[in-house]
Formats: structure tokens, sequence, C-alpha cells
């Protein structure tokens, strides 16, 4: 049994845990409970649907083989995926849409981050060859690769300090969530081509990401606020 993915969703899990607690310290307008259960809901959901999908492509009927779904043995669709943590995280949050995915995007990128972090406990950390310093060789191999799933964790990490450093300052609802979706796709594009792939990963929603979530960030930001109302 194949259980080194599974581990690697924990130690997403975990970072997104770790990091939601982390800025509640610094800023108490977040319901950590609130975000959690949002955020573990569109996790769950995302890596059902995405598991169900990856199934389907490759022809496996999830009906006729149940325990595959639970032991991820081939991996998860990132399109399905992301699309369904996306959609269960906004009918969630509908409430206070805006304001609760600026909450949880900097935990979600940490989240994301500890996901590829878990490389290193599957051994699929390395890309295309390198002799870079910090270039490393598989087991077996005298090749040294790119750890480009470090790379990615790398960016995403930076990203989800930056933009919870940048929530402090209280920018417009829905700008924080716009640009997390933005370095989220920004992770994977320019990490992309250094990675082994015998198609290539869907770039065209990297890219759709990265502008999509640029752009609804831009416009958030920019949009002018309602006047406040005067008293009497």
């Amino acid at each position: 049994m194949e259980f080194t993915l599974l581990w690697g969703a924990l130690a997403g899990v975990g970072g997104l845990y770790l990091a939601l607690r982390w800025m509640a310290r610094k800023d108490t307008t977040l319901c950590v409970g609130d975000l959690w259960d949002i955020a573990l809901g569109a996790g769950i959901a995302g890596l059902a649907v995405g598991r169900l999908a990856a199934m389907i492509r490759q022809g496996v009927n999830p009906l006729a083989h149940a325990g595959d779904v639970i032991l991820i043995r081939a991996g998860v669709d990132t399109v399905a995926a992301s699309a369904a943590a996306l959609g269960t995280a906004a009918w969630l949050g509908r409430r206070n849409l805006r304001e609760q995915l600026d909450g949880m995007a900097p935990a979600v990128l940490v989240g994301l981050a500890g996901w590829h972090l878990g490389c290193l406990l599957r051994e699929s950390c390395l890309g295309t060859a390198s002799s870079l310093p910090w270039a490393w060789a598989q087991s077996g191999s005298e090749i040294t690769r790119h750890p480009v799933e470090l790379y990615t964790a790398a960016i995403l990490l930076i990203g989800g300090h930056f933009l919870f450093r940048l929530r402090l300052r209280y920018p417009a609802p829905g700008t924080i969530a716009g640009a997390g979706l933005a370095v989220a796709g920004l992770s994977r594009l320019a990490t992309e081509p250094m990675r082994v792939s015998l198609f290539g990963g869907p770039v065209g929603w990297y890219l759709v990401a990265l502008i999509g979530g640029a752009t609804a960030a831009i416009w958030a930001a920019t949009r002018p606020r309602p006047e406040p109302a005067e008293d009497g």
C-alpha cells in the first residue's frame, strides 16, 4: 500500500492549521474556527473530486475500485481539485465571502507549501538536471537535479508571509484573496520548466490563475470605497 501522498496531504493540513493559529495571534479579528472549517471542507472536497477525476481520466471505475480513492495511489487531478476547493470555499464562506477568503488566503498558501515540502517524505522533490550547488541526485543516480518542489514551497511561503503582512494594513476586501490566487498560479508557472513531465502540466490554468488573481486583487484594491454614513 502507498501512503506517502497521504503523508504529504497531512503536511499540508498541518501547515495550514499552524499558519491560522500564528495569524490569529497577530490579528485578533480572525476567527480560527470558522476559517479552519472552511479551509478543511474545501480541502477535503478538492482532494475527493481531484482524485475521482484522476481515476476517471485513467479509465479506472471509482465504483469498482473504491479502495483506490482512499489510497490516492496515482495522484490527483489538480485542475478539478482546485476548482472544487475554490467552489466549496466560496459556498461555505458565502455570508462574508471576501473577508473570509482574505483571512484564509495566506494560510492556504502555507498549507500548499506544506504539501510541496511533503516531497521529502515521498522522495519526489527533484526535477530536471542541474549543476547548481544546491542540486542533488536521487538515490541510485549520479545526475543532480533541481529540487523543484522546494522552489515551489519557497515561493508559497514567501507569498503567504507577504500577504499576511499586507492584510494587517486592512486593504480593500478581496485584495488578499485575489493576490493569493495569483501567487499560487505563479508558484507553479515559474517552476513548470524545471519539472519532469511527459506531456507538460496545465500551464494554461496556471496562467489563468496568475492573471485572474492579479486582476481581481488590483480591481479590489482600486475600487472606490463607500462613504461612511453621516450621523443624524
